[in-house]
């Protein structure tokens, strides 16, 4: 396998892994990041809940009610009173406002009813001016403008208690919308209640306001008596089971129908249990306000627990990542180092299978590779072959030992290979016989460089082992022919060139003979002629 190959193998080993592991790790911090939103959102909807119901209960109802005793008695305390709770409700409501999501936050349904309510509160801006401008007389009542912007107040208090997904806060802002919408049919029924028994102010819309508030009284109560499990919700049925509630609402059916006679006894009592009914309703009111302001605090507290664990989640993440990162930077750099040690490993073995140790030629094996590349790589073109021993090489062995010989054949190579030309392939052909193999190379050329190798060899001063210094001579042979396409044997050229080195022995060594041009699609019987001719050519 290549390194190519073995690095993606060890990628993928250490990545693969580590990308499910990213994956996942995203993963758990994208949920806990919605999850901190979410938090983040309740908490915001807790303080808009308990902002939005206390004015919906408290502060449109307080301003109603001192506006209509400023109208029924012009004096400094009345309006002084009048312009406070102004004042109280324009505080909350800046309140509230700024407690609102932003209005990219709020869908198209939210951002209606919010238009909706800042329209109620336009009218009852509207309603102060007409009243500081004397156009409401004594007996005026604009409740109905003050009813129609509490309900929108709780119509939108309720549209945001829906959004809530912590199911503890949506529960108690249930509780809450059912507390408020009992209070809110309570406060009308007394208000209206009041009149209808003194006989003063009221008239058929006050009679359809007054049904309109025992409707919404009974809603409410519809919704108190489904959070019963509650125990805030248990205290105000246990409440409302008393013999004077019971009394109380039945007195307020026969208002609403009209059968119920005025008397100052019964409008007396009456009046009493309603102001101590809605003084307990606050007080309900005030603990579920108080009890959703301390949940949305705690959940406040979670929503940075979240994010602190977004924050570590992401670090740790981090640092797994740099850790994989190093982790596969080293597993590359050691698949690159192994695989690098085994090639050298191979290449040595390579090598040694197809070199010579000793003179670090190629050997047969590794000569035969090569010249079948080198005679496909030449084409149509000339190629020959030297052939040389060296001259009395045993002899050399006998007197100075083979030791000795080793060194000759080592120098002996080192001097051909530099004598030769850099694309000859040059082997140690066997004991003290090398041959090379020269690509673009009459005969002619092939002896013109053998000579030029003879020469070095018989100038190379040699010291042997021992100190000593010797020379040696050797003798060569060449032949050539062209490299036919449909010839890739050289067997033919190198049998010539052992002819042709056998005459430079028989010529007294030390010398280059060249042998006849071998046709290189000649019959083998053509051949043997060939090579027993008197073509050689001595120099």
């Amino acid at each position: 396998m290549k390194f190519k190959n073995i690095r993606r193998a060890v990628l993928a080993a250490i990545l693969l892994p580590f990308v499910f592991m990213i994956v996942e790790g995203v993963v758990l911090i994208r949920s806990s990041l919605m999850q901190y939103h979410a938090l983040e959102n309740d908490h915001l909807f807790a303080d808009v809940l308990a902002r939005g119901g206390s004015i919906a209960a408290n502060e449109i109802l307080a301003e109603l009610v001192a506006t209509r005793a400023y109208i029924n008695d012009r004096d400094e305390i009345t309006r002084a009173s009048m312009i406070e709770r102004r004042n109280s409700l324009d505080s909350e409501l800046a309140r509230f406002n700024a407690s609102l999501p932003a209005a990219g936050a709020m869908d198209v349904g939210l951002q209606s009813q919010l238009s909706n309510l800042r329209l109620a509160y336009s009218r009852i801006v509207a309603a102060r001016s007409a009243v500081d401008r004397g156009y409401y007389g004594k007996g005026g009542n604009p409740v109905h403008i003050y009813g129609q912007a509490g309900l929108k107040q709780l119509g939108l208090v309720e549209s945001l208690s829906s959004r809530i997904h912590d199911p503890v806060l949506m529960r108690k802002s249930s509780e809450l919308m059912s507390i408020l919408l009992t209070y809110y049919g309570e406060r009308l029924i007394g208000s209206l209640g009041q009149r209808y028994l003194d006989r003063t102010d009221f008239s058929a819309m006050s009679h359809e306001q007054l049904v309109q508030g025992e409707m919404m009284l009974g809603n409410g109560m519809d919704r108190l008596r489904f959070h019963s499990s509650s125990p805030v919700i248990q205290e105000i049925l246990d409440y409302r089971a008393q013999p004077d509630e019971v009394w109380a609402d039945t007195f307020t059916q026969a208002m609403v129908s009209g059968v119920l006679r005025p008397d100052k006894a019964i409008r007396d009592k009456w009046i009493g249990i309603q102001n101590e009914r809605l003084d307990f309703l606050r007080q309900k009111i005030a603990s579920v306000t108080d009890d959703i302001h301390v949940t949305g605090q705690r959940l406040s507290m979670r929503s940075h627990i979240h994010m602190t664990i977004v924050l570590a989640l992401s670090a740790g993440l981090v640092l797994l990542v740099a850790l994989i990162a190093a982790l596969a930077v080293r597993g590359i750099r050691l698949v690159a180092r192994v695989t690098e040690e085994r090639e050298l490993l191979v290449n040595e073995l390579r090598n040694a299978a197809q070199t010579d140790l000793l003179t670090g030629l190629y050997n047969r094996r590794g000569f035969e590779a090569a010249a079948l590349a080198l005679l496909m790589q030449a084409g149509s073109r000339w190629i020959s072959v030297v052939l040389f021993d060296l001259d009395h090489f045993k002899k050399i062995n006998d007197v100075h030992g083979h030791d000795a010989g080793d060194v000759v054949l080592k120098h002996v190579a080192d001097v051909a290979r530099e004598s030769f030309r850099s694309f000859d392939l040059l082997v140690r052909h066997g004991g003290e016989e090398f041959m090379a193999l020269l690509p673009d190379s009459t005969p002619e050329d092939a002896a013109i460089v053998a000579e030029r190798v003879r020469l070095a060899i018989e100038a190379a001063d040699i010291e042997l082992p021992g100190g000593e210094r010797l020379r040696v001579t050797a003798s060569f042979g060449c032949a050539g022919r062209t490299n036919a396409v449909s010839n890739r044997n050289f067997d033919d050229l190198v049998k010539r060139a052992d002819l042709a080195l056998y005459a430079a022995k028989a010529s007294g060594r030390n010398c280059v003979v060249a042998g006849p041009i071998v046709p290189a699609t000649a019959p083998q019987e053509e051949r043997r002629k060939a090579a027993g001719g008197s073509h050689d050519i001595r120099i």
